[in-house]
């Protein structure tokens, strides 16, 4: 690891409990760039991504999740939850979060957030 890395301190942030987000469900956070979808698979994994599609910018924490996608309700263009790309012949991409669950609790890298506010 390079020394730039090491010295990065990440600042997680709790969001909630995964439980409080349905099965193939999301919920949405606010923060500084913007609403971020956070989503639960059917295998109770978790994923986040600016709830903003690549496409025409829908609202994707109303689209339906199904393994690690989520369909846009608007276009239904399929969207990768662990990359945020657009999938099949689609092209596009939607800002991905680190995230992890301690406890039962779902928390944000709320530096990676930083980083991008000041891009």
């Amino acid at each position: 690891m390079s020394k730039a890395i090491s010295k990065v301190k990440l600042q997680w942030v709790d969001v909630g409990p995964l439980d409080a987000i349905p099965i193939r469900g999301a919920r949405v956070v606010k923060s500084a760039v913007g609403c971020i979808a956070v989503f639960r698979t059917a295998e109770n994994q978790a994923f986040a991504l600016l709830d903003k599609c690549p496409h025409k910018g829908g609202p994707l924490s109303q689209g339906i999740v199904h393994d690690t996608g989520v369909t846009c309700p608007l276009h239904n263009w399929v969207i990768n939850l662990q990359t945020g790309a657009a999938l099949g012949a689609d092209e596009g991409q939607t800002a991905s979060f680190n995230l992890k669950i301690e406890k039962g609790r779902i928390l944000l890298d709320a530096a990676q957030i930083n980083s991008k506010v000041a891009a």
